[in-house]
């Protein structure tokens, strides 16, 4: 056995470089047949393009609200010394609700009805004024017209000589100092009139400040505008509220309908322009799991919610920009609660999701949402003149007619199994869902394309690369 081994090593030592090259080979041998058993091609899973019933959806969370309530807020301040209701309690339209201390507003009902009778007073006095100067002016209007009738004939009479010059001199005076007396009643009669229709208007300011006081007085009564539910109650029986006659006043109570409910959502600018009044919503509560409800758009704003204009920050674009959307709970979706509990189902504040239905078609062409890729042909066009640019002119020239064809700078489209390959084909594209995207044109019917795996379709396929099936784990197993 030694002198076997000897003849080994010194074998080995004389061929080492031929015995190196041998396993060489037969290394090389092995990977060259083990590439060929493995399979060719990038594995992808595939789908066949079919028609599908697409209903698009815009998803969106919000709180629940009444579609009408009403904030009351007292008109004047003062101590609430009465309080009638509590919050929960059903109230009508004209149902006293509360009071507040009246003391102040009934002195100055009190003050202003004096200040009635005092105009009406002295329009009674201005009145008596006004028949006094009017007998005055009559009585010496008699007197001047007997002056002027004796002036006559204390003329004629001068002129015949019966009397003299200084009779005649008196009856003149006499005559010119009555024609001033009746201008002079003429005058305090104006006078007079003139007193009584300020006293008039005197009279209609008393009443007028009787009515506002009045009015202030019935203020202090607050009563329910509407009909519906005390929905919030904000203060208790002892408390000051702050009238709204000269700044915000203090909220006392709201009263809703709960008998129509909505839920007010905010929508993203991206999806608000497929939003319209009238589409369909299907409305989950967190109060009532598993139970669905049905809705309609009834209001979109037209400002976004978080713009506060004239301020700087509101040019900003960091915040996403989302507009109210508000959507009416239809009665019929929840009658059925309404028979099995006494109270209503939605309380305001409830939360809420509403899936807005914004466009619904049926059987239209359709394929998996992630089929359908983004590329820029303006780019590809632009990396392949740059290659076409190397290679000979008269070749360069045909390359480029047909690469500048149609030039849109983004394009969607699909890989479409060929046999053991893809062809990228661009498609048009319409509404989608949560899953599928409805395809307008490109595709039809029974076509095979690519549904997976994700980077393989982003980034590893092209058109003309090899592709093999993807095959189940159960059948690997096997």
């Amino acid at each position: 056995s030694s002198q076997f081994k000897k003849s080994m090593g010194s074998f080995i030592r004389k061929n080492w470089i031929w015995l190196l090259a041998a396993l060489f080979v037969i290394l090389t041998a092995l990977a060259i047949w083990k590439s060929k058993q493995k399979p060719k091609g990038t594995e992808v899973s595939i789908e066949k393009v079919q028609r599908r019933n697409i209903s698009e959806k815009v998803t969106a969370s919000g709180k629940i609200f009444p579609e009408k309530e009403v904030k009351i807020s007292s008109d004047v301040s003062g101590q609430v010394v009465e309080l009638y209701v509590k919050e929960g309690d059903s109230v009508k339209t004209g149902q006293i609700l509360a009071r507040v201390n009246p003391d102040a507003y009934q002195s100055a009902l009190e003050r202003s009805r004096a200040g009635v009778n005092t105009a009406i007073s002295r329009a009674s006095s201005s009145k008596v004024a006004i028949q006094g100067a009017t007998a005055q002016r009559d009585q010496i209007k008699v007197q001047f017209d007997n002056a002027q009738k004796t002036l006559e004939r204390t003329k004629q009479m001068y002129k015949d000589g019966i009397v003299s010059r200084a009779e005649l001199d008196n009856a003149e005076t006499q005559a010119r100092n009555l024609a001033a007396s009746l201008q002079a009643s003429e005058a305090n009669l104006e006078s007079s009139r003139n007193n009584y229709s300020a006293s008039n208007y005197q009279i209609r300011d008393a009443q007028a400040m009787l009515k506002e006081t009045n009015t202030n007085f019935e203020r202090t009564i607050i009563k329910a505008p509407a009909s519906g539910v005390i929905s919030k109650l904000n203060i208790e029986r002892g408390e000051r509220v702050v009238g709204t006659i000269q700044m915000t006043g203090t909220e006392i109570m709201r009263i809703a309908d709960l008998n129509a409910m909505e839920v007010q959502v905010e929508v993203s600018e991206n999806d608000i322009v497929r939003v319209s009044i009238g589409d369909t919503s299907v409305i989950e509560v967190d109060a009532h799991p598993g139970k669905k409800f049905t809705g309609q758009v009834t209001e979109i704003s037209n400002s976004a919610s978080n713009i506060n204009f004239g301020t700087a920050a509101s040019l900003s674009t960091d915040q996403v920009t989302k507009f109210l959307v508000k959507v009416r709970i239809n009665k019929e979706s929840y009658s059925d609660l309404m028979s099995t509990n006494n109270s209503m189902p939605f309380r305001p504040g409830m939360s809420a999701t509403v899936e807005i239905r914004t466009d619904n078609r049926e059987q239209v062409l359709a394929v998996p949402i992630q089929c359908v890729i983004a590329y820029d042909a303006k780019a590809e066009i632009n990396k392949k003149k740059k290659e076409i640019k190397e290679d000979q002119k008269n070749n360069a020239v045909q390359k480029e007619e047909k690469l500048v064809l149609d030039q849109n700078d983004f394009r969607e489209a699909v890989f479409v199994r060929i046999n053991d390959t893809v062809s990228r084909v661009d498609v048009k594209t319409g509404i989608q869902d949560e899953n599928y995207i409805e395809i307008t044109n490109g595709l039809s019917e029974e076509m095979e394309v690519v549904t997976g795996p994700y980077s393989a379709i982003s980034k590893d396929l092209k058109s003309g690369s090899r592709v093999r099936l993807k095959k189940d784990k159960e059948e690997k197993k096997k």
